[in-house]
């Protein structure tokens, strides 16, 4: 009867031992028990294009601009131009008093007619042989000299006339109707805004990665929610000694005149494109010291600790130089659960949209 209760008490003895907090049953260590997976968040490494691009800041200019201000002094006569409208190429702007400049005109005709006269007779005496070859060329050159003196003239009486040199819009007016003026007074400014410029200092180490007719995008802060587009058209062929920096010009279509000279751009400019550059959610990046690691998901669902080597760093995501194909899982969420070898359980396609874009 002893030898029978001796059995089943063992065999409990075993039972009790095996459930002892802290056993594990099947492998030793410290992995989730035999069977158990972690739920992750993963998504596919894909190919995609990307742009190197690198932030600057610069500064808008009018495609042209001038002071204006007239050729001769004068007095102004008429004001013919409204502050901050458009004017076309040829267009009045300001016209001064003629009367002296049109009676100068008149002398300056007189003149050249009796010189012609003096001279045609001159030509006749000298073919006859009557006067000498001295007074036959001083005789031209006083009707050559009357008849500059005659453009001049002219050019003067349209001087008086202050036209605009292209289609643009008028600055504000700096004088009035009768005021005397000279060569030197600002009479208003000239500014087309159809086309302006960004003008931005690019650093050295950058210069080999830029082409005439690449794009930039930019934004300013009067329009903080659009994005302006335009090209490179101009690259300085000398370094800015003191900042080592090359000046480099880009052209932006502006039919809304919505940016203006003196403005900052805050300016991407585009260096790299790839085509098929294999991209994968930043969130996905392990760094561990100088080494950047990922978990990949295999075939058979367990985690694989995979090194990589990582390109550009784009809004969200990282170029994968290295380390990674297309088409393979990366762990997003969950990647302080695991460890090499472990088994994975994927969350539904809803959880990886987040990090898809």
């Amino acid at each position: 009867m002893r030898l029978l209760f001796i059995v089943p008490a063992a065999a409990l003895l075993g039972a009790v031992t095996g459930c002892r907090p802290g056993a594990t049953p099947g492998a030793g260590g410290g992995g989730p028990p035999g069977g158990f997976a972690v739920q992750v968040v993963a998504v596919e490494a894909k190919r995609q294009p990307v742009t190197e691009t690198i932030p600057l800041v610069g500064s808008i200019a009018p495609n042209e601009m001038i002071e204006v201000k007239a050729e001769t002094d004068g007095i102004v006569r008429e004001i013919a131009f409204d502050e901050g409208r458009r004017v076309e190429k040829g267009a009045l702007l300001v016209a001064l008093d003629e009367t002296k400049l049109e009676a100068d005109l008149r002398e300056a005709q007189a003149n050249a007619q009796l010189s012609q006269a003096t001279f045609a007779r001159t030509e006749q005496l000298f073919r006859d042989r009557l006067i000498s070859q001295q007074e036959h060329d001083q005789a031209a050159a006083t009707f050559a000299m009357t008849k500059a003196m005659l453009e001049r003239r002219e050019r003067d009486l349209r001087d008086a006339r202050v036209v605009a040199p292209f289609a643009g819009l008028t600055g504000a007016r700096q004088i009035s109707p009768g005021q005397v003026i000279s060569r030197s007074t600002t009479l208003t400014w000239l500014v087309d805004l159809d086309t302006v410029k960004v003008e931005v200092n690019v650093p050295e180490r950058v210069l080999n990665q830029l082409r005439v007719g690449q794009a930039v995008e930019f934004k300013v802060a009067a329009f903080p929610g659009e994005t302006f587009r335009g090209e490179v058209y101009f690259i300085s062929p000398q370094l800015d000694e003191g900042t080592r920096t090359a000046l480099v010009k880009a052209r932006i279509p502006n039919p809304d005149h919505k940016l203006r000279g003196g403005m900052f751009a805050n300016l991407d400019l585009a260096l790299q494109l790839r085509d098929q550059a294999l991209v994968i959610p930043e969130p996905a990046i392990i760094n561990n010291g100088d080494a950047t690691m990922v978990f990949a998901v295999t075939g058979t669902n367990t985690a694989a600790m995979r090194p990589v080597k990582i390109g550009l760093r784009l809004a969200g995501q990282a170029e994968v130089l290295e380390g990674l194909g297309a088409g393979e899982k990366v762990v997003v969420e969950g990647t302080q659960k695991l460890f090499p070898g472990a088994a994975v359980k994927l969350a539904g396609p809803e959880a990886a949209a987040a990090y898809v874009n």
